[in-house]
């Protein structure tokens, strides 16, 4: 079947900073992702979305290296790294945050975004380096705690904190790598309505980038709606519609078939 190509995707101005070409994985019999091929510039935010099964997980692991294609391409920056591990696609520049938070729980809050700054540098994770041989990695490690609002917790124990601040440090994390495109994979799951805004607001926050690429896995349409910039379908593994946000959301075939919803002006 066809991409549904509802209205220009990606109007905003920017170079394409991610490309998956025909990027495909089987298992078994089963084609959990089907030759799928997009493109994602920089300066936007693409939110990846469909019902539960329908892959979205799967290729993302497929662009971050956690899984390795049966076939196609992923290429960042022109570069295909489709071979590299997931720590050297990392290095490469993604940022992949996961639904479930991945810390050092028992080190404290400026720890873990520390040895982040000093995997960046490629200086190795080693802890017992003497803290005051590193004072720039440990302002840029203050500075960005101070843009997710942690300061006041830098000396807990990442386990001690809540959900909510959890995630917060794994975005401090993403962006203490400063990497060129940033992977989120339902970041609001599990979360409070109270802690939902916290994390809306520092994605907001890193939209101001115009030199990163966002892409978002989101079930949350109230969500996606305010977000994205440009919203893709997947639908048992295979690449259904792209497009503007209000076109992809309006179109009868992907509120039914895709999304879940009745179409607009019908009841639910």
């Amino acid at each position: 079947m066809s991409v549904q190509k509802l209205d220009a995707a990606g109007k905003k101005a920017g170079t394409v900073s991610l490309e998956t070409r025909d990027l495909t994985i089987r298992f078994g019999g089963h084609v959990a992702v089907n030759a799928v091929s997009c493109a994602f510039k920089t300066g936007t935010l693409t939110a990846i979305v469909g019902p539960n099964g329908a892959g979205k997980t799967t290729y993302f692991n497929l662009i971050s290296g956690q899984l390795n294609a049966s076939a196609g391409q992923v290429l960042l920056n022109g570069r295909d790294i489709s071979r590299l591990q997931a720590s050297a696609r990392m290095h490469a520049g993604l940022g992949r945050a996961f639904q479930l938070t991945s810390l050092f729980p028992r080190l404290t809050v400026l720890e873990n975004v520390r040895l982040a700054l000093q995997s960046k540098r490629q200086m190795g994770l080693d802890m017992w380096n003497i803290w005051s041989s590193h004072k720039d990695l440990i302002a840029r490690a203050e500075e960005v705690l101070e843009a997710v609002a942690l300061t006041a917790k830098r000396n807990m124990y990442a386990a001690a904190l809540p959900h909510g601040d959890q995630r917060k440090l794994e975005v401090a994390l993403l962006m203490a790598l400063d990497p060129t495109v940033y992977m989120f994979d339902e970041p609001t799951a599990g979360m409070s309505v109270d802690e939902v805004p916290v994390i809306l607001d520092l994605i907001r926050m890193l939209k101001t980038k115009t030199d990163k690429t966002i892409l978002l896995v989101e079930h949350k349409m109230d969500v996606v709606r305010e977000l994205a910039d440009r919203i893709i379908v997947l639908h048992n593994g295979t690449l259904m519609a792209d497009g503007e946000p209000e076109a992809v959301i309006a179109s009868p075939v992907v509120q039914q078939a895709y999304l879940g919803l009745a179409p607009v002006g019908e009841a639910a």
